[in-house]
């Protein structure tokens, strides 16, 4: 099946079989592997993308799905040179042990600061409008779909924090 991908701002044709998990098109037909396989089964989130602004798991979406839409992966966040100020934080905050999850951890984490940033509340939000406290309660909910089996949360929760404040500590 024909499907045109719009990933990190460049079109991608893709020719594959319709039963394609993004995730598998990603990896195995654009060799784009910063978004990893981990469970599957959609519960671990090593597999988040950003799609059209919103954070999906890309192993439980079919590619030829997302014809025409707006694909961010890891890789479209920032280069080893320029890193987007999450990636930094992330290093400066060791916010990573193996980095198997790290990528899904920071797309997560990037599209989670922008819905704080349009005022979404979450399950733990003080109240449904107006601005939203960036507590440790408020991370954890948010970015409960992403696991990390090395359990580098404090770090991650700091790099996120940094991210958001820009403080840099």
């Amino acid at each position: 099946m024909q499907t045109t991908l719009t990933i990190n701002g460049a079109d991608h044709r893709l020719d594959a079989d319709p039963r394609t998990t993004l995730l598998d098109a990603l990896r195995h037909h654009l060799d784009l592997c910063g978004s990893k396989k981990g469970c599957d089964h959609g519960q671990c989130g090593a597999c988040t993308v950003i799609v059209n602004g919103r954070r999906i798991n890309a192993c439980l979406t079919l590619a030829c799905m997302h014809d025409g839409d707006d694909i961010t992966t890891v890789e479209g966040l920032g280069t080893p040179d320029n890193l987007s100020p999450l990636q930094a934080a992330f290093v400066r905050h060791d916010g990573f042990q193996c980095g198997y999850c790290t990528s899904g951890q920071i797309c997560s984490a990037t599209a989670m600061l922008e819905e704080i940033r349009e005022g979404w509340p979450s399950n733990v939000s003080e109240n449904l409008d107006g601005d939203i406290t960036l507590s440790n309660e408020e991370i954890a909910e948010r970015m409960s779909g992403n696991l990390c089996r090395c359990s580098a949360y404090p770090g991650i929760v700091n790099a996120i924090r940094d991210a958001a404040t820009g403080d840099g500590t």
